[in-house]
């Protein structure tokens, strides 16, 4: 098993394996980015989002981890929020989840960032686990806020 940097030729199957995790997460159609939004996004003139794959031992892109930094204004560091990690069904179980997540607490460590933070849904159990697992906490306390289409626009024209 391999865990390297995304590269251009690996969008089309990150996409894919987002579209996949999106089935998981019962919410295919909000799943709307294209191969190109993701292309830009992480090699662009000025990418804002970074990711890792995972290859099974025959080479196979089996997982992928996408992130992007964040900053702690009581630490004074930047952190990595990790949006979405992901491996295929028939590939979990086999350690490709666990080394994207040292992966990237690896790179934390490596650039003295003080937090590897991301969000899990109340239902995803296993998922949970595996986390927990991993000795990560749980934020209690702490409730994630977004807006976003409608809400989002409206807010914004309201701007004074």
């Amino acid at each position: 098993m391999t865990v390297r940097r995304v590269r251009p030729d690996d969008v089309p199957t990150v996409l894919r394996l987002v579209r996949e995790l999106a089935a998981y997460e019962e919410a295919e159609h909000e799943a709307l980015m294209t191969d190109e939004q993701l292309r830009t996004a992480l090699f662009g003139e000025t990418p804002a989002l970074f990711g890792h794959v995972a290859e099974d031992a025959d080479g196979e892109v089996a997982g992928f981890a996408l992130w992007f930094l964040t900053f702690s204004t009581w630490r004074g560091t930047h952190g990595i929020h990790l949006e979405d990690l992901y491996v295929s069904p028939g590939h979990r179980g086999t350690g490709l989840g666990r080394e994207l997540l040292r992966t990237l607490a690896q790179e934390c460590t490596d650039r003295g960032f003080a937090r590897l933070e991301w969000s899990v849904l109340d239902w995803n159990t296993p998922s949970i686990d595996f986390y927990r697992a991993a000795g990560a906490v749980p934020m209690d306390g702490w409730t994630v806020f977004r807006l976003t289409d409608d809400a989002l626009t409206r807010f914004a024209a309201a701007r004074r």
